[in-house]
C-alpha cells in the first residue's frame, strides 16, 4: 500500500495551498534532522516523507495523478492508456526554478514515466528561505551554508542567512532576509556603531558559488526602539535570482536596573524604613554613564510612591534634544524584627 500524503501532512483531501504550507512548515520544523540529533534516522525519514507529501499535493498535476493512481502510479508511471497522449510537463515544487522530475511519453499506449522526489532540503529552503541555519538566532547553529554574519567588534556570534546545499539549490530565494540585532539599553540611549562582517554567496557566470566578505556598518541612533528596521539593499546572497536585501530588526536586551516604556524610563529605588521616614540621599547611575543623587528630607515616602524627573528618560529619535521622563518608584523595606527597646523608642517618637 502506498503512502497517504494527506495523512502525512495531517490535512483533508480538499486542503488548499495555504493549509498545505502551514502544515508543512509546522511538521518540517518539528522533524528537521538538525533538530532531532538524538534520533536522526527517524527524523530523516519523517522529514523526507513530509517534504515528498508537500511537493506532490502542492502541485496540481502531481496531485491529480496521485489522487487517481496513488503513490505507485505516481512513481511507477501511469499505465498506458490511462491518460491522454503527450504526457505532463515536468516541474519543481511550486515557485522552484528548476526541473526536479518529468513525466515522459511512454510506449504505444501513451503512458508516463515515474516521479522522483526533490531533495528535502531544497523544499525546506523554498518555504523558509534557507536551511535550518538560516532560522537560527544570533549565536549560530544549523547548517550554516548561507551568508554568515559576525560582529567584528566581538559583541555578537555568527549566524547564518540562507542554507541549503550549495550548488544543488535550485529554488528562488526570498528577496529579503530579516534578522534580530540585539542592543543594550545604554546603546539605544547613547547611540553607537555596530560593524558586522558578512560572508555572502554569489553565483558566477559559470554557475559556481563563491564566498565574498564585506563589513556592514549599522549606526544606531539615540532613542531607537525595539522593532526599528535597518535595511541593506542587495547585500545578501545572490544565487542568480537577484541579490537579497538584509534587514536587521532592533531588539532591546533586558537591563538590570531600568525598564523602558516608550520614551520614559522606570527604575525602582529601595529605601530602609529609616530612610523613608527620616530622609535619604542615594546615588543613581544614569544610562549616559553619569551619576546623580536622589534626595528627600522634607516628606515621608510611602511604599510604592513615585517621583518623576522630566527630561531624564530616553531620547526621542524623531525630535533630537527631547527626552522622556524618569519615573522612580520607591520600595520601602520594613525590618523583619524589632527589639523591645526599639519598639519603645519608636512608640515614644510617634506619640509625642
Amino acid at each position: 500500500m502506498g503512502k497517504d500524503y494527506y495523512s502525512i501532512l495531517g490535512v483533508g483531501k480538499g486542503a488548499k495551498e495555504e493549509e498545505l504550507k502551514k502544515a508543512y512548515r509546522k511538521l518540517a520544523l518539528k522533524w528537521h534532522p538538525d533538530r532531532n540529533k538524538g534520533d536522526k534516522e527517524t527524523a530523516e525519514k519523517k522529514f523526507k516523507d513530509i517534504s515528498e507529501a508537500y511537493e506532490v499535493l502542492s502541485d496540481k498535476q502531481k496531485r491529480q495523478i496521485y489522487d487517481q493512481y496513488g503513490e505507485e502510479g505516481l512513481k511507477g508511471g501511469v499505465p498506458p492508456g490511462a491518460g491522454g497522449a503527450g504526457g505532463f510537463p515536468g516541474g519543481g515544487f511550486p515557485g522552484g526554478g528548476g526541473t526536479t522530475f518529468t513525466f515522459t511519453s511512454g510506449g504505444p499506449g501513451g503512458g508516463f514515466g515515474g516521479f522522483n522526489p526533490s531533495n528535502p532540503e531544497d523544499i525546506f529552503e523554498q518555504l523558509f528561505g534557507g536551511g535550518l541555519g538560516g532560522l537560527s538566532s544570533m549565536g549560530g547553529g544549523g547548517r550554516g551554508h548561507g551568508a554568515q554574519f559576525m560582529d567584528v567588534d566581538g559583541g555578537m556570534g555568527g549566524f547564518g542567512f540562507g542554507g541549503g546545499n550549495g550548488t544543488s539549490v535550485r529554488s528562488r530565494r526570498p528577496q529579503e532576509i530579516t534578522r534580530p540585532l540585539a542592543c543594550t539599553l545604554e546603546e539605544l540611549y547613547n547611540g553607537c556603531t555596530k560593524k558586522l562582517k558578512v560572508t555572502r554567496r554569489i553565483r558566477d557566470a559559470t554557475g559556481n558559488i563563491n564566498p565574498s566578505e564585506k563589513v556592514l556598518q549599522v549606526n544606531i541612533k539615540p532613542g531607537w526602539k525595539a522593532g526599528t528596521k535597518i535595511r541593506f539593499n542587495k547585500e545578501g546572497d545572490d544565487l542568480g535570482h537577484g541579490a537579497q536585501d538584509i534587514v536587521f530588526v532592533i531588539e532591546e536586551k533586558p537591563h538590570p536596573l531600568y525598564k523602558r516604556n516608550g520614551d520614559d524610563l522606570n527604575v525602582t529605588l529601595t529605601l530602609t524604613l529609616d530612610e523613608a521616614l527620616c530622609g535619604f540621599k542615594k546615588p543613581l547611575e544614569l544610562l549616559s554613564g553619569k551619576s546623580i543623587f536622589v534626595t528627600n528630607s522634607n516628606s515621608i515616602v510611602q511604599p510604592g510612591q513615585t517621583s518623576r524627573m522630566l527630561n531624564y528618560g530616553m531620547p526621542n529619535s524623531k525630535n533630537p534634544g527631547n527626552k522622556g521622563t524618569l519615573v522612580i518608584t520607591y520600595d520601602v523595606k520594613f525590618p523583619a524584627t524589632l527589639s523591645l527597646s526599639q519598639k519603645e523608642k519608636i512608640h515614644e517618637a510617634l506619640t509625642e
